[in-house]
């Protein structure tokens, strides 16, 4: 049997992080969340990370940094935002690079489930 599809998770307020840990994991995807970019920079798991749920907001390297950074890597990595701060320059901004969906919070967990779906088909 094929393991889990990894989705990592970089969000800094813990009950957000851990709802969507817990909401992922419910449908089967193994995860990896962690409080800040540079965190998920230090882990070592982008080559394993199928798809990444991004704040914008994060103390230090923030979401659209951390997309920059991402995106001149040779693997590309699909990104979804997930942000509180939903303001439509930085949005299309986020969109232009590259990111496949940009969710205002609170958002409905299907309109989640459906973008991470989306990624991996």
């Amino acid at each position: 049997m094929a393991e889990p599809v990894l989705i990592s998770i970089v969000e800094d307020d813990p009950a957000i992080r851990k709802s969507l840990e817990r909401l992922l994991k419910s449908v089967g995807f193994r995860v990896q969340a962690f409080a800040a970019a540079e965190d998920f920079l230090q882990s070592g798991d982008q080559p394993n990370t199928a798809c990444i749920i991004l704040d914008l907001k994060l103390p230090g390297l923030n979401g659209l940094e951390l997309q920059r950074r991402l995106a001149a890597e040779p693997r590309y990595m699909p990104i979804i935002f997930v942000s509180a701060h939903d303001d439509t320059e930085v949005r299309n901004l986020a969109l232009a690079m590259g990111a496949v969906a940009f969710l205002g919070k609170p958002f409905n967990e299907d309109d989640l489930l459906n973008a991470v779906h989306s990624v991996l088909k």
